[in-house]
């Protein structure tokens, strides 16, 4: 997040240049303008009432915490802390919300940062014009326009690149020199966050640098206002006779596994929770059974397991090893996700070919558009079986 203003506010005691006096929120209801003012500490904010009723919004106090709802997204301020939480992450702020003679005030940075970077399917902000604009009306429900390739506008993706910070993923035995498998996940993640906007599709990063999120976090970043959950990693196999031979791609859906090569890719992904917990694993996740019982009444099982099927078909045109297909197994990554989701083993780190593969830029750029071009695949389709719009998952 920017923070340049605020900094400059409390670093010289005054008002920052560059700073309005006023931001202008623009919507279907015509254009409110509400003042930006400095609170005791000097940095920017905004009066809650006011902001918030213009978004349409919602707003209360509970023991000690600001709760703001815009577009059914909960946004929860610690009251004269400089800390915010969303979808169960607490994240930083550059100044506090605070509370003057009983009326709430935000951070400028809720309406210049957040909002844009969290919502940015629905508002922009233009920082020449101090202007949030909502970028369509909250009462259609169906929009005339659509993409050049089909699609109502409106969609969002989580894309999730597995493993991160303390969590390397697996050592990338034919991988070069200091490169692991949460390197190259998150290097085809940021590859494939640019298809899917390059296709007017939305999209919500898990994480874009080399840090760790629990997994049992992971699913959170795909609420109401998102589509789908794809989760990418990097197969690999323990040392045996012949097992730099194996290689190939698949793609997995959250259910009971019915092999035991599924088995096993599910439970070496869900040792990462060791370094968030210090546990074993297999403690951990005895609590996925009911979770996989219950969603086999689940309509997200059949949606899951239909993207999982367009995005293995993508990558037989563009990876250089064998297809082994469409599985399910028992990832803790997406049993909090609500909505269709996917993992996608990209290859095997423990073959020479798939490890020369999967660290080319050229092969990741393949990789990363066509697996957008199933997902629109995917949303093309359920477009058509609903005959709904994309309004941020609305219907789902």
């Amino acid at each position: 997040m920017i923070v340049s203003l605020a900094l400059a506010a409390a670093l010289l005691g005054g008002r920052p240049a560059g700073l309005p006096r006023e931001v202008t929120i623009a919507g279907p209801r015509g254009e409110v303008r509400v003042p930006v003012g400095l609170d005791a500490a000097g940095w920017p904010v905004v009066p809650a009432g006011p902001l918030v009723a213009a978004l349409d919004g919602q707003v209360r106090l509970d023991s000690g915490w600001a709760e703001v709802v815009v577009a059914k997204q909960a946004f929860r301020f610690l009251v004269g802390a400089p800390l915010y939480r969303f979808s169960s992450q607490l994240l930083p702020l550059a100044g506090p919300a605070s509370l003057a003679r009983d009326s709430l005030f935000l951070p400028f940075q809720f309406v210049a940062e957040i909002l844009p970077y969290y919502l940015g399917e629905r508002y922009r902000w233009d920082p020449r014009t101090a202007r949030l604009e909502e970028l369509r009306s909250r009462t259609t429900t169906t929009l005339a326009v659509r993409l050049p390739n089909g699609l109502r506008p409106g969609h969002m993706v989580t894309v999730d690149p597995g493993h991160g910070g303390v969590d390397p993923g697996n050592p990338g035995t034919f991988f070069p020199r200091g490169v692991r498998e949460k390197n190259v996940t998150l290097q085809v993640g940021i590859l494939l966050r640019d298809e899917l906007k390059r296709r007017g599709i939305g999209v919500r990063m898990t994480r874009t640098t080399d840090t760790l999120i629990a997994l049992g976090d992971r699913g959170g970043y795909c609420t109401e206002a998102c589509d789908l959950f794809v989760s990418l990693h990097v197969n690999s196999l323990a040392r045996r006779k012949g097992y730099t031979d194996i290689r190939g791609f698949e793609t997995f859906f959250l259910a009971e596994a019915k092999t035991e090569d599924a088995a096993r890719v599910a439970q070496m992904e869900n040792e990462a929770v060791r370094f968030e917990t210090g546990e074993d694993a297999a403690a951990m996740v005895g609590g996925l059974d009911f979770i996989l019982k219950d969603l086999q009444l689940n309509e997200h099982l059949r949606e899951s397991a239909r993207l999982a099927e367009l995005v293995q078909h993508g990558l037989e045109g563009v990876h250089t090893g064998e297809s082994r297909g469409v599985k399910q197994a028992g990832f803790m990554v997406l049993t909090t996700a609500r909505r269709p989701a996917i993992l996608v083993e990209m290859g095997y780190s423990t073959n020479p070919q798939d490890g020369r593969f999967l660290t080319t830029r050229n092969s990741q750029k393949a990789m990363a558009a066509s697996i957008a071009d199933a997902i629109v695949e995917y949303l093309l389709e359920y477009e058509r079986k609903t005959g709904t719009a994309a309004d941020s998952g609305a219907g789902r």
